[in-house]
């Protein structure tokens, strides 16, 4: 099973307690982004296109536990920029860890077997490899060669220590479906945990607007992937979203679910749009036109499948009818019947 029990018992007592307590619009994974500095220039990332005045900034131990305080999920999701270039990112993790929220610590792995002794082995710390395919696609994805056997290299080493590891995988439009299934062999071979993927849809800042995909598109793509997975295969997300970018379901976007809290505050709407920043939580919920996004609202949405905004949308279906909480168990206990 990809996800521990633990944490599965975790988030489904969370998600009903909110439930019962009549809360609409509850979020389910913090994205909290201390940084966007990189070590990295990833062709189709527009996190990195700030001037350096901004680049430079970092979010204080202090804020990031207090978001974290103020949000109240129960899973908290850092990416960047680079993570592990914040100098306090171990004081971070630990501040989230004493708060026992589950954590996934999103790296590109130059840094990460260096810096192992830094994080002690945690069921509530994840270190979630950013990993776009085999040794030539991911290379190529993040516009320098050498990173794919860097990152398995600190794969192996953080296995060794006995830390939770899965991979972080973005599809873009001139995916191989074939390939992308060698990868998924390759990365449970390694012995993570589980993978995670998504389609890429455009940043605004990106260079690459080229490759990001169309909805359409992205239904063929998975379908062709996930359509007869193998028996070894975990994934470390829910499994009613993998259906949905298969096209097996339709869901309206839930952008709620993961709130942004970065350098400039909590951000409008989604960790992709950048609508304007809000001072406090509470804010982000109360003064979002959230009527205002999703396939069918807003152009900017509409070819968008990605899991910040429809993965807490298929938890919801999981939790709020029974065909989506029946297929949720089935696709856990039997993931090739998919």
């Amino acid at each position: 099973m990809a996800v521990p029990i633990s944490q599965m018992a975790t988030v489904t007592k969370y998600v009903l307690t909110q439930k019962l307590s009549g809360v609409k619009r509850y979020p389910l994974v913090l994205m909290l982004e201390p940084l966007f500095r990189c070590n990295l220039a990833c062709a189709g990332c527009g996190k990195i296109q700030y001037p350096d005045h901004v680049l430079d900034k970092r979010l204080t131990v202090e804020q990031c536990l207090a978001a974290a305080v103020e949000c109240g999920a129960p899973i908290v999701s850092i990416p960047g920029g680079e993570p592990m270039i914040h100098p306090e990112m171990p004081a971070i993790v630990r501040g989230l860890v004493a708060q026992e929220r589950y954590i996934y610590l999103c790296t590109n792995a130059i840094l990460m077997e260096r810096k192992l002794d830094e994080y002690q082995p945690s069921k509530f710390l994840t270190f979630s490899v950013h990993m776009d395919g085999l040794k030539d696609e991911h290379d190529l994805a993040v516009c320098r060669d050498g990173v794919y056997d860097v990152a398995v290299k600190a794969i192996k080493a953080a296995l060794k220590r006995g830390h939770r590891v899965t991979t972080n995988t973005t599809l873009f439009d001139d995916a191989n479906p074939e390939r992308v299934r060698k990868f998924f062999d390759a990365m449970m071979d390694l012995g993570v945990e589980g993978m995670m993927i998504s389609p890429g849809y455009s940043y605004q800042k990106a260079p690459d607007q080229q490759h990001f995909l169309k909805r359409e598109r992205t239904r063929e793509l998975f379908s062709r992937i996930l359509g007869n997975p193998k028996k070894g295969w975990q994934f470390n997300q829910s499994p009613l979203f993998l259906d949905f970018l298969m096209g097996r379901r339709e869901y309206e976007c839930t952008p709620w679910g993961n709130p942004t809290y970065n350098v400039f505050g909590w951000q409008k709407p989604c960790y992709l749009l950048q609508e304007g920043y809000v001072k406090t939580f509470r804010e982000l919920i109360e003064s979002t036109e959230w009527d205002n996004y999703g396939t069918g609202r807003n152009e900017k949405c509409a070819d968008c499948m990605v899991h910040c905004g429809y993965e807490p949308s298929a938890v919801e279906d999981t939790f709020g009818t029974l065909s989506g909480f029946g297929r949720t168990v089935k696709l856990t206990m039997l993931p090739t019947s998919r």
